[in-house]
């Protein structure tokens, strides 16, 4: 690629949008947010007010004008997820505003529409094809970095590091600049507190974007790659109703994309390690029987949900568990209140790979549950597995703070100290 293609560092290379991106979203104002989850649940499945707001934090500007309701329980949160007709996935519009015209904030008919096109890529048989090559690669390359050492900070040396980089490999973008694309796809994220530099990211990544799907579609015309090479290639070329994707939803769902499939995979990842290297009885059984790793994975995923709420916009009048809703108001979905509702799960705040198989709601629910799901538990069975392998008799740093998971609207523990024989 021409260096006049090249992406482009921020106009202010100081600029950190990962610690701008951790200020916005609380972390490490919000330790265990289980407590309170769990009081509210106890006063009610349905409450007026902001769930920010109940953890003293300020609520995202975009999102002050509307009245909010608190909705906690899993029957409750799966109730408003399922009724997409009444629960609009709109409210993100303004939240995603840096990415462009998102899926995530489309109702039907556009979302259906769009998302069964986009819903290709991330089959089981698709995502398991990339597995088979790229995803050991990269894990291996990582783990390459410090398996002769004996020690390791699994945060800042794997997890955080993996996920994006494998995405950005199936992308086949240019190694020398994965870091900067990394500070984009957060930056990007941070509109609710930086609209500046997150604008910024935005535009850079929305240019190169759509310079690279004209590329991949001369490269597709002249015979020198296929559209199952990768992602951008499958887009340069897909159509919708016997239409061209227009570039415009290809580059947004391409910005949003390389922030969660690097972000939330890095999150759920971290959370698996410390649920097993704090509880070694149960590393030991899955050391030993790696038929137990899907078991931990979705222990993993209910236990600390990265992303512990989610919200809808109530488009109409509606009653849940008879509370009057009134249309035009914010509900706030607590995933972790339903991933951890006593009445769903026995014993929820324990982490146990050994209980019973529930269906948790880490992925969501209803017409917008998580296409990225099915790629998401691959990268975590690899890293899981590979990092086993590699780091015999694995286990927490005795003389390190052990990890502690924190943070409210994205958790993750912030270092993971290990050493290994």
């Amino acid at each position: 690629m021409k260096d006049a293609r090249r992406i482009v560092d921020f106009d202010d290379p100081t600029f950190d949008p990962f610690a701008t991106f951790d200020r916005m979203v609380g972390f490490g104002e919000v330790d265990d947010p289980y407590p309170k989850f769990h009081a509210l649940h106890r006063s009610g499945t349905v409450l007026k007010g902001d769930l920010r707001l109940a953890f003293g934090l300020q609520p995202f500007p975009f999102w002050t004008a509307y009245p909010s309701w608190i909705v906690s329980g899993y029957d409750s949160v799966a109730r408003v997820y399922g009724d997409a007709e009444t629960f609009s996935s709109s409210i993100w519009r303004p939240f995603l505003s840096a990415v462009g015209d998102s899926i995530n904030a489309m109702d039907a008919p556009d979302h259906p529409r769009y998302r069964r096109l986009f819903q290709k890529a991330f089959m089981p048989q698709t995502v398991a094809r990339w597995g088979n090559v790229l995803v050991p690669r990269v894990v291996n390359g990582l783990i390459d970095g410090f398996a002769d050492r004996g020690r390791a900070d699994l945060v800042s040396e794997f997890t955080a590091l993996y996920p994006f980089n494998f995405i950005y490999g199936q992308l086949r973008l240019p190694l020398e600049d994965r870091a900067v694309f990394h500070k984009f796809a957060v930056g990007l994220m941070c509109f609710g507190i930086d609209s500046f530099h997150a604008l910024e990211a935005s535009r850079k990544m929305g240019d190169y974007f759509t310079l690279l799907l004209k590329e991949r579609r001369s490269a597709l015309e002249h015979g020198t790659v296929t559209a199952e090479d990768d992602l951008i290639s499958l887009l340069a070329v897909a159509e919708v109703d016997g239409e061209r994707l227009p570039d415009g939803i290809a580059v947004s769902f391409l910005r949003q994309l390389m922030n969660a499939a690097g972000d939330t995979t890095y999150r759920s990842t971290s959370i698996l390690l410390v649920g097993l290297l704090t509880h070694p009885q149960q590393l030991e059984a899955v050391r030993r029987d790696r038929t137990l790793v899907p078991q931990a994975i979705e222990e993993a995923l209910r236990w600390d949900a990265p992303l512990p709420f989610g919200a809808r916009l109530a488009v109409r009048d509606v009653s849940l568990d008879g509370v009057a809703i009134p249309a035009g108001s914010k509900v706030d979905l607590v995933l972790g209140s339903a991933n951890r509702d006593p009445a769903r799960f026995e014993n929820p705040d324990d982490f146990n790979i050994a209980r019973k198989a529930e269906r948790h709601l880490t992925f969501a629910y209803g017409p917008h549950v998580c296409m990225g799901q099915h790629l998401a538990r691959l990268e975590m069975t690899r890293a899981l597995n590979a990092l086993l392998d590699r780091l015999p008799n694995l286990r927490l740093n005795p003389d390190m703070p052990a990890p502690r998971i924190v943070g409210l609207n994205s958790r993750a523990p912030s270092a993971i100290h290990v050493v290994f024989d």
